[in-house]
């Protein structure tokens, strides 16, 4: 066929049709995974960006059009192609209406559908280069500028739906990047106090003698520079939101002062006896482990119990990698309209998006969000994005199965035992990633279950 392999996704329930077909599409050069019904494609369509999918029509549970329409929903780049066995003028315009490129009936000739793959992939090359794509995200996996479809965003969703609307005190744990602030906004944004301020304030980017002035104001003379009165965060906040990122870095002293003005909902300016009553709502936000803080005792217990009234944990973009396709098209949108000349027509090819897929993203979304903004900037005048044109250390993120970089020694390696050590590896992922779901975990490697037991057993896992 081509110098790159086209990864595609055969869902067929009759197994002997099926397995005939995908040998025949390897032999042509074709890297094909299987799926014996809509609900495992929709699980495939989740852990990887295929360029084609072949769906039969008429499957068990979700058919055909569903699962062609769930993949050009995450990958509107992505060729699909209806297999029938009716046949009709109304199954084929129904097919082409819900996104297929093309459709083919059975009994096929394996050259006629070979013929119909070819076409479609050529098509979808001379649209990317000429056509105006736009973007579409399902609003049902949208929180304000949240934006995600995975399980563990769902469930962060319906937390934030549940909490948006009361006063509760929250604290958004997660590591650097995950987003905490934008999910603290949304939170203020959907909730009785958007029409008031939401106060921002980074406790570890201010110098611990000024943090104390910053959150509860000072009047003239209090301290050398106080030339004038002034609010501190929490009486600026009143009647809305504050927002208290890395409170893990506060000192101890100054944690106990926070404590009483959560507990009084009042405060004293420093340099004023008077007190100051308040009424914001307190997100606190924190990229280390707090409860280990406070067994450690660089973190009061009292404080840590008052802000984890609703606990809510953003997980790392690697533990939500099917969310990537999603983000990348919002990012591309929201970066695209901001560039001179605006690029908002600029597409991103699917190589490109399995190795984004593949990455680690060790600064998580804020990485993602910054990596598509370089690459749009250092690309003018394209209408496509290519792997090649991202960052150097995605440059073998193209295959997670094949994303091994390893370094010959000279005096060499041991083969079988370092291939041993890969096999264990992702067969240990595999489980773990499914929550040793073995059925699942042997999808994920595109073998038999059995396989993958006989295996483990034999690997020790």
């Amino acid at each position: 066929m081509t110098e790159k392999k086209v990864h595609l996704l055969f869902v067929e329930d009759e197994a002997a049709l099926r397995e005939a077909t995908a040998e025949r599409l390897e032999e042509r050069g074709f890297r094909v995974v299987q799926a014996d019904s809509g609900e495992t494609a929709l699980e495939h369509l989740a852990d990887f960006a295929y360029d084609v999918v072949v769906t039969d029509l008429r499957l068990p549970g979700i058919d055909g059009t569903a699962v062609i329409e769930a993949a050009l929903e995450r990958y509107p780049e992505i060729v699909g192609v209806v297999v029938t066995g009716y046949g009709t003028v109304k199954d084929a315009v129904e097919a082409i209406k819900r996104g297929a490129s093309d459709f083919v009936t059975k009994p096929f000739p394996f050259d006629h559908l070979l013929h119909v793959l070819t076409t479609a992939l050529e098509q979808r090359q001379l649209k990317s280069e000429n056509a105006h794509l736009r973007s579409q995200l399902d609003e049902r996996y949208r929180f304000e500028d949240l934006v995600g479809g995975s399980a563990p965003m769902r469930k962060l969703f319906q937390v934030l739906e549940t909490v948006a609307g009361t006063a509760s005190t929250i604290l958004i744990t997660g590591e650097t990047g995950t987003g905490k602030e934008l999910v603290a906004r949304a939170l203020h944004h959907n909730s009785p106090r958007r029409n008031h301020r939401f106060v921002a304030l980074n406790c570890g980017a201010i110098p611990e003698t000024l943090l104390e002035a910053e959150l509860f104001g000072h009047v003239r003379g209090a301290f050398t520079g106080a030339v004038a009165t002034r609010q501190g965060r929490l009486e600026h906040a009143h009647r809305g939101t504050l927002f208290l990122d890395e409170v893990g870095t506060m000192s101890l002293s100054l944690q106990a002062k926070l404590l009483r003005a959560i507990q009084e909902r009042e405060i004293e300016r420093l340099g004023d006896q008077k007190p100051i009553k308040f009424d914001a709502r307190i997100i606190a936000a924190s990229n280390s482990d707090l409860k280990k803080m406070v067994e450690e005792g660089s973190f009061r217990e009292d404080l840590y119990y008052r802000l984890n009234v609703i606990p809510i944990h953003l997980p790392p973009l690697r533990e939500r990698r099917d969310d990537i396709p999603l983000l990348v098209q919002n990012f591309q949108r929201k970066v695209g309209r901001e560039l001179i000349p605006p690029r908002t027509d600029v597409v991103f090819a699917q190589e490109a998006m399995r190795r984004m897929m593949a990455f680690n993203w060790p600064g998580n979304i804020r990485q993602l969000e910054n990596t598509i903004e370089r690459t749009l900037t250092l690309t003018p005048g394209r209408s496509q994005i290519e792997a090649s044109d991202l960052p150097k250390e995605m440059q073998h993120g193209g295959d997670p199965l094949l994303d091994f970089d390893v370094e010959l020694p000279d005096e060499g390696i041991d083969l079988v035992a370092y291939l041993h050590h890969i096999e264990r590896e992702l067969i240990r992922r595999s489980l773990e990633r499914t929550d040793g779901n073995k059925h699942k975990a042997a999808q994920l490697l595109n073998i038999k279950r059995t396989t993958l037991v006989e295996k483990a057993k034999r690997l020790e896992l």
